[in-house]
């Protein structure tokens, strides 16, 4: 089992930023990916960036050079995302989410945080 805790949501001006972090604990050996989600009001939840154990990155395009994943090096359970001009659009419940590796698969809905609410408005 793997554990997720977000931290780093909050409300923030249009143009403005914000750094969310998510540190996983426990199993952490079997994590293949961790993945930033997000549901805004009303939608789908969609991915919006991703990062692999080898530390290959990628981005949904409606946050494409605004927004940025990383991983702290020392502590290899904890990513960040990097979120700068923000957007009223980019208003919604951000999650964290682990994929585990079992075998030779990959289990993309495998661990979910609690999420954190973003909102950005004047």
């Amino acid at each position: 089992q793997v554990q997720l805790v977000e931290s780093g949501g909050g409300l923030v001006q249009p143009g403005g930023s914000l750094r969310l972090s998510c540190t996983a604990s426990g199993n952490i050996f079997s994590i293949y990916a961790m993945n930033w989600y997000r549901q805004r009001p009303e939608k789908r939840r969609e991915m919006v960036a991703g990062i692999t154990t080898n530390g290959d990155t990628d981005y949904a395009a409606a946050v494409q050079g605004r927004f940025t994943i990383s991983r702290d090096m020392a502590k290899k359970n904890t990513v960040y995302l990097q979120m700068n001009d923000l957007e009223p659009e980019d208003t919604a419940i951000y999650y964290c989410n682990a994929a585990e590796r079992r075998g030779t698969s990959v289990y993309y809905d495998a661990f979910w945080g609690q999420g954190t609410q973003v909102t950005v408005s004047s």
